[in-house]
């Protein structure tokens, strides 16, 4: 996305020159100052019926008098909040969707001082509506995409428009590649991939990223990663990716991501039914990724590791049985009662491997548990946490991304149905209060540093006719990081 900001204030928006002119309108009064020929047409609208100032609304006009833009779409915001700023610009982007319009410029109108937050939102709206998924399928037409947005600002708005769009100009860059990732089918983005797309991220920011192969792992003695790994025919790599933005003697912020680049379920085989869609079971790791080229972009003046353990879940003669014990690496024995519980397996040894590196604060991100979509759905990211202050840091970064976690308990009583006659622990409990249990299973290997687990199954993609990778919880992760800089 090519994004400029052009100062023009409100009084001179007919000047403007894009293939669309989008205005945000927020309120039901016009300012006073608001150009003629764009305040015009905005009354025209409403007298003739096709628009109003009521939220989701949104109108297309063509060659409206005055104006240098050859069309004029009016959006309304439910009020003068950021969120609702962001959903009008998307519900304006959406009058242009499939027309020949690649530049649009975009004014916002009525919400007085705008800050940076609603830019950072406005550049992510441009950038999420100009994604276009073509790795598999290069006949798609890219002849009606938005690829150029010029902001229109006030001289006013124009110091915190900028650090907004730089901020969201690398969010949405961050959410872009986990969108291509998770979208790319299992037969494309495997482990494999997931360790080279790291290290090109790596050549573009001057991070630094480590691969680790079976034969590392092995000798780390990650046990339970390996046992997922072992029914597949595809290579495991367990990916360390780090950004040095402050003194080695600054403890890292940890990012653990969940990289089952395709999940069967393995012995334990899911049903058939939209199984395709677990190529979406690493996208606690496309997230990751995308978070840390957002950070390559701004630079913050932080240090951040990511933790990527990657394989898939098959079933094979090879594969891990249910009933079988294995040795995690920090020395505690499970035993895996379903193999489709095996996000928490390859969790547990990343969490372990986070000890070595002293972190100020560990957070891992998975697609862990159909039960957190029962329980949340996908509005809200579930979020587990042992210390309160990180569960607020979490909880405010996502309010403040519009990308919304809910904190979900950890009593001790969960850990009862973890108990196994055979293993210091096992994979899994009852249905009851599953992603709660998941959570308290890896709690047992995070107990030696803050840490906090992001369930994602519900926000890391969409199905039906919308299928595909939302890159969430980029901004969450971002906001956060972002929020701990010194």
């Amino acid at each position: 996305m090519d994004a400029r900001i052009q100062s023009l204030s409100v009084d001179k928006l007919a000047s403007a020159s894009a293939d669309a002119l989008v205005l945000v309108i927020a309120g039901d009064h016009l300012p006073a100052q608001l150009d003629p020929a764009v305040a015009g047409a905005v009354q025209s609208a409403i007298k003739l019926g096709d628009f109003a100032h009521k939220a989701g609304k949104a109108v297309l006009m063509h060659a409206v008098p005055g104006l240098k833009s050859p069309r004029l779409v009016m959006a309304a915001a439910a009020n003068t909040s950021v969120k609702a700023a962001k959903a009008a610009l998307e519900a304006g982007l959406g009058q242009v969707k499939g027309r020949e319009v690649a530049h649009v410029a975009v004014a916002f109108v009525g919400f007085g001082d705008l800050g940076s937050a609603i830019w950072v939102q406005a550049m992510q709206a441009l950038a999420d509506a100009s994604y276009l998924y073509q790795h598999t399928k290069p006949s798609v037409s890219k002849d009606t995409r938005v690829t150029k947005a010029t902001f229109l600002v006030d001289k006013a708005d124009l110091k915190a428009a900028r650090t907004g769009l730089a901020q969201g100009s690398a969010v949405a860059s961050g959410v872009r590649l986990a969108k291509e990732l998770a979208n790319r089918p299992g037969n494309h983005c495997t482990p494999t991939h997931l360790a080279e797309q790291a290290k090109q991220l790596a050549r573009r920011t001057g991070m630094k990223v480590e691969v680790l192969d079976r034969k590392a792992v092995e000798r780390l003695g990650m046990g339970s990663f390996l046992a997922v790994a072992q029914g597949s025919d595809e290579a495991l790599r367990f990916i360390v990716l780090r950004y040095d933005g402050a003194p080695r003697t600054q403890a890292p912020v940890v990012l653990v991501g969940k990289g089952i680049t395709f999940d069967t379920g393995g012995i334990s085989l899911k049903p058939g039914a939209e199984m395709d869609e677990m190529k979406f079971d690493m996208g606690g790791a496309a997230s990751v990724l995308g978070t840390m080229q957002a950070v390559g972009e701004l630079k913050p003046k932080l240090n951040v590791v990511a933790l990527i353990p990657a394989c898939e879940n098959m079933p094979s003669g090879r594969a891990v049985k249910p009933g079988d014990v294995v040795t995690s690496m920090s020395g505690q024995t499970i035993e895996i009662l379903n193999t489709d519980a095996e996000g928490r397996l390859i969790l547990c040894d990343a969490l372990t491997y986070a000890e070595r590196i002293k972190p100020a604060v560990v957070v891992d991100v998975a697609t862990l548990t159909g039960a957190c979509v029962i329980a949340l759905g996908g509005v809200r990211s579930g979020m587990y946490a042992s210390d309160d202050d990180l569960a607020q840091a979490l909880l405010q970064a996502g309010d403040v991304a519009l990308d919304p976690c809910w904190r979900m308990p950890l009593d001790d009583e969960y850990e009862e149905g973890l108990k196994s006659n055979f293993a210091d622990v096992a994979n899994i409990a009852g249905r009851a209060g599953g992603s709660i249990t998941a959570a308290k299973f890896l709690q047992r290997f995070a107990s030696k540093y803050r840490w906090a687990h992001l369930d994602i199954a519900g926000t890391a993609w969409k199905g039906g006719a919308a299928k595909g990778g939302t890159g969430r919880p980029v901004g969450l992760l971002t906001q956060f990081l972002l929020a701990q800089v010194r």
